[in-house]
């Protein structure tokens, strides 16, 4: 059996046709929905790219694992995919992104060579690298954004196009009016096209090296297929760039009351930079239809992948997954990008294809279960057959509902995110350790905790599914935001941090020290088992008391 665990970069769950998308058509997402089951109430843990990413890399929230913002070092030793899945006899690898940052300082603690077979794994992520590519290929005054080889434009460069910084200059740019270069950094440039021919752009060239990968891997594999795409920049090559105009941008969902006496951390982010721009009809009018050609390449290359799958033979026995790290408000309540916990940034699509046999009562069908992202690391520890580490594993296994059982579950969902890097914060006035938000999310309400001295914020999904009214601005919910509170403070009483012994460990180990000759605390040693104590009956073997 094989995994193909495809995720994309900034994909909401609302672009896809068989979300109900009324203009953008993705059969190929449609295709692999009708094969198996789409969960429609999927969350992250945390609304930003890296730490979303080690969530699902660790099967661990981010209170657990640390690494809570984008280049916050995930700490050495950690539990990944790779180290549950090899111990079952699976392959790991990575084709593409995972915006890990390593722990280089607890390595040179520990003496962990860099260049070994252990410090890459430990710089990695724990995947072995088919090719790695975060896909921000970015310079500026001071250097390059990522100081890593890239991959994608050493290949640009083979190719022919002359540029040091090809994706730059190429993949991610247009040509403006007077033949100029027109950046897709600028939100004006995204209805043009990206100057590249098209089979050489990212998403393509990514799908080729995971065909490459697949053709020589003997089955018994995870492959970590991670496209930067639709993430911004927001620029795409022909055709794409032309099949979406303004008559198919969705009308922003957004509502003035939720600018009355907002929440400060909602006011923070609806001020600032991203939230202004996407706040102007023009931009999202540019952005929107270049976002949606984004997802129709995906969704395309998909086809390509599956379609390839399907000619040798291996879809019969692989796993495929599609999900995204998070979001994307794209001018939704005010805002641009992701960062906060409405549905648009916290929520995304799942879309699992189990090929055993079990899974036939629930090919096409949707599921509406309360589900993480950490829920996938069981989910594939489950399908390579191994034991469960639920000491290690925050997340459970989704397997009953790909089999059609209902299973006793989560009654909430736990989203975090630690927002001391940016702005924000700084606007805010807080210490980095206050700056950090949690959500719990119950299937109606969702409460929104924010340290440093906040009130929460307060949503009914039932009464108003798109989050306009922040009911917690008055104490007519008083029930509900305690009530949530109370889910919230379970959860943090969790046991997340024993993670070097499991409770089976602990319970075999029970007694085990007076099989050892460990004897404390007896009165005259009738209180346990005769074989106990027989190494200390008997004759003495020499009497040193006597004078």
């Amino acid at each position: 059996m094989n995994i193909l665990f495809v995720m994309y970069d900034q994909l909401r769950f609302d672009y896809l046709s068989c979300a109900g998308h009324p203009h953008l058509q993705t059969p190929n997402f449609d295709r692999v929905a009708r094969m198996g089951v789409r969960f429609t109430n999927a969350f992250v843990q945390s609304p930003i790219c890296g730490a979303s990413r080690m969530s699902f890399y660790t099967g661990r929230y981010t209170s657990s694992h640390g690494a809570q913002w984008n280049g916050f070092p995930l700490r050495v030793g950690e539990h990944t995919l790779g180290d549950h899945l090899r111990r079952e006899g699976m392959e790991c690898v990575l084709i593409g992104k995972t915006h890990m940052k390593a722990d280089l300082e607890g390595m040179e603690r520990l003496g962990i060579d860099q260049t070994d077979i252990i410090g890459v794994r430990q710089s990695e992520c724990g995947f072995d690298a088919w090719v790695r590519d975060d896909g921000l290929w970015a310079e500026g005054p001071d250097g390059f954004y990522d100081e890593k080889r890239s991959p994608y434009n050493e290949y640009l460069k083979a190719k022919g196009y002359p540029s040091e910084n090809p994706w730059a200059h190429f993949a991610n740019a247009g040509i403006g009016t007077q033949g100029d270069m027109a950046s897709g950094w600028m939100f004006t440039n995204a209805d043009r096209p990206a100057n590249i021919r098209e089979e050489d752009s990212e998403t393509p060239w990514l799908t080729r090296e995971a065909i490459k990968y697949v053709d020589q891997a003997q089955d018994g594999w995870c492959a970590h297929l991670s496209y930067i795409k639709p993430h911004w920049p927001y620029i795409v090559p022909a055709p794409y760039h032309g099949m979406y105009g303004p008559d198919h941008v969705v009308p922003a969902l957004r509502h003035e009351d939720e600018r009355i006496n907002p929440h400060p951390v909602y006011e923070a982010y609806i001020n600032g930079k991203v939230a202004r721009a996407f706040q102007q009809e023009s931009v999202r009018n540019k952005v929107i239809p270049a976002y949606m050609g984004l997802v129709k390449q995906c969704d395309d290359q998909l086809g390509v992948l599956l379609d390839h799958l399907e000619s040798t033979g291996k879809l019969q026995n692989t796993m495929i997954v599609l999900t995204s790290d998070h979001g994307d408000y794209l001018g939704d309540h005010w805002m641009g990008e992701k960062e906060l916990f409405h549905q648009q940034s916290v929520k995304i699509p799942l879309i699992i294809y189990d090929p055993r046999s079990e899974a036939e009562p629930t090919r096409g069908t949707t599921c509406d279960a309360l589900v993480e992202s950490i829920d996938l690391a069981p989910t594939f520890v489950d399908f390579a057959g191994g034991k469960m580490p639920d000491h290690i594993l925050e997340g459970r296994a989704l397997t009953p509902w790909l089999h059609g059982q209902s299973p006793d579950w989560r009654t909430f969902a736990i989203s975090e995110y630690d927002y001391s890097g940016t702005s924000h914060c700084q606007a805010l006035g807080l210490e980095p350790r206050d700056a950090r938000l949690f959500m719990v999310f119950d299937g109606r309400y969702k409460l929104i905790h924010a340290e440093g001295g906040f009130r929460p914020m307060l949503f009914d999904l039932e009464t108003d599914p798109a989050e306009f009214h922040d009911l917690a601005k008055t104490d007519l919910h008083a029930e509900a935001v305690e009530k949530l509170y109370d889910d919230l403070a379970q959860w943090g009483r969790r046991m997340a941090q024993r993670v070097t012994i499991s409770d089976e460990q602990i319970k075999a180990g029970r007694g085990a020290s007076g099989r050892k000759g460990i004897l404390p605390f007896l009165i005259d040693g009738s209180e346990v088992p005769e074989e106990l104590t027989a190494g200390y009956r008997g004759p003495a073997r020499k009497n040193y008391l006597k004078d």
